[in-house]
């Protein structure tokens, strides 16, 4: 069974940087409220709380997959920013 995967707790390491994005981007904020609307349908389902077939939950856990991998690419991109 998969858990929760809050995005902070994924890369603790980055808090800072989250913060600093779900501030001042919307493009990020707005990617990030997804990823964790995605997260919690995921756990509901996994739970069965809601019901979902084994396609629709595959095709949930792809599109947060992505979303993750966004997310990652916008802070190693500010990161990089900040320190040049």
């Amino acid at each position: 069974m998969d858990l929760h995967h809050p995005f902070v707790i994924e890369f603790p390491e980055h808090r800072e940087t989250i913060r600093s994005l779900k501030l001042a981007d919307g493009q990020f904020r707005e990617a990030f409220g997804e990823y964790h609307k995605l997260d919690d349908e995921i756990c509901r389902i996994e739970e069965d709380v809601e019901y979902a077939t084994d396609q629709q939950i595959d095709e949930l856990k792809y599109k947060r997959a992505k979303l993750k991998d966004t997310l990652y690419a916008a802070i190693r991109k500010h990161e990089l920013t900040v320190m040049h």
